[in-house]
């Protein structure tokens, strides 16, 4: 939740380009499909995502998304995964809030808080 974008290039071939660190943090695979939602200007889409270069804290929309982005935008960015009800039931959901600066606020895990 609440990532800036760091960069948009629209002459690259689509996706986000993530730092890996968060992409580890939030467990999105590369090139897993993603919903990007766009608080700073209410636009929504659909791409994959990229990893960025480790501990930059890139954020860059790719190719036509860049369209729906500027630096600086804050964005949410998703995931979603399919279960059965025995796996639903146990799935706790991984959440990672972002500052100013794209540092780590929140970690968490479920409704429980990870320290950090």
């Amino acid at each position: 939740h609440r990532a800036r974008l760091t960069a948009c290039d629209l002459n690259y071939e689509g996706s986000l380009a993530i730092d890996p660190d968060y992409l580890d943090l939030a467990g999105i695979l590369p090139y897993e499909r993603i919903l990007v939602v766009n608080a700073t200007n209410g636009s929504r889409l659909e791409t994959y995502a990229i990893p960025g270069e480790r501990g930059s804290g890139v954020f860059c929309l790719n190719g036509a998304a860049a369209h729906l982005g500027s630096v600086g935008d804050i964005v949410t960015i998703m995931n979603f995964g399919y279960y059965t009800p025995e796996e639903a039931a146990g799935h706790e959901p991984k959440i990672i809030v972002l500052g100013e600066h794209n540092e780590v606020l929140v970690q968490r895990l479920g409704k429980r808080v990870i320290e950090r």
